[in-house]
């Protein structure tokens, strides 16, 4: 297939081109910048100058493509609610271009969106729309789009890791850099899920290629590590300090990542390992921290 690939040049999508095209795809990657243009092109993908602003450019980058992988975001978490507005317009855009064909759209969320009402493991069945996480707002708008008869379907991402970029923690790790120790909420049991980077490349490719019109599957190759198993071996590896702090505390020493450090968010992947014969195999979350460089 000819796919087009939103963030292609970030984080999971550089790892999930090489992916694709070692399956037999070609990919057509959106980038902003000659940067990401040469890095496209060296490898082994085409190029195609965009944005998530520019809702035309999205919209041709789609209409050359048999699929679609929705994989960007901006992750400017100051204006996280616009950003998550601006993705529902991605979204919509690029489903657009889909409408009345079989050609299949990947968009992306988070598992919290997934979570019970009593602390139970998110699952994919299940679309919590009282989740206070404003991305809730990505999968509203692959409902309208399934409504309208696009072949859709989501990916949930837990953090995604490996030693040198681990999701949510990586902005902690910046925050306990300047702030001297590391610090977690409360006793700390709160638990995310994560995911090998390595496992969720696949498992996208997995999705594209074989994934059931309006299904939600879960990147999670583990279902929770506490942050306070987190908070531990970032303390060992950036050898400072690790406490505890109250509640109230947590949004002066966190800043906006105050929303996310108290939450217990664990995720399960067992319906998405059945549906897709997805086994995660990559190292764990602790595994990467403690080969992570911290300098």
């Amino acid at each position: 297939m000819r796919i087009f690939l939103t963030g292609a040049t970030g984080f999971i999508g550089s790892a999930l081109v090489p992916e694709l095209i070692q399956a037999g795809h070609v990919v057509i990657g959106m980038t902003r910048s000659e940067a990401g243009e040469q890095a496209l092109k060296d490898a082994g993908a085409e190029a195609h100058y965009g944005t998530l602003e520019d809702l035309e450019s999205l919209k041709r980058g789609a209409a050359q493509a048999d699929a679609v992988i929705h994989a960007a975001f901006d992750h400017d978490f100051s204006k996280f609610v616009e950003n998550c507005e601006k993705d529902k317009r991605a979204i919509a855009a690029l489903g657009s271009v889909l409408a009345g064909s079989d050609r299949p759209l990947v968009i992306t969320s988070g598992t919290g969106v997934g979570s019970g009402e009593h602390g139970e493991p998110a699952s994919e069945d299940v679309f919590n729309t009282k989740h206070p996480n404003p991305r809730i707002g990505s999968e509203a708008a692959g409902n309208a789009l399934l409504e309208a008869g696009v072949n859709v379907c989501v990916m949930r991402l837990p953090q995604v890791h490996n030693p040198f970029k681990q999701g949510l923690i990586t902005p902690l790790i910046a925050i306990a850099r300047e702030k001297g120790v590391v610090a977690y909420v409360g006793d700390g049991r709160n638990r995310w899920p994560a995911g090998h980077l390595s496992d969720v490349v696949r498992l996208y490719r997995l999705a594209v290629e074989k994934g059931e019109r309006g299904a939600r599957y879960h990147a999670v190759g583990e279902e929770g590590i506490s942050s306070r198993e987190i908070s531990e071996a970032l303390g060992r590896g950036m050898k400072l300090p690790v406490v505890s702090l109250a509640q109230e505390e947590a949004q002066a020493h966190f800043g906006w990542m105050a929303m996310f450090v108290g939450l217990d968010m664990p995720a399960s992947s067992t319906l998405t390992q059945r549906r897709l014969d997805w086994r995660p195999t990559g190292p764990t979350l602790i595994a990467d921290l403690e080969e992570a460089r911290y300098v």
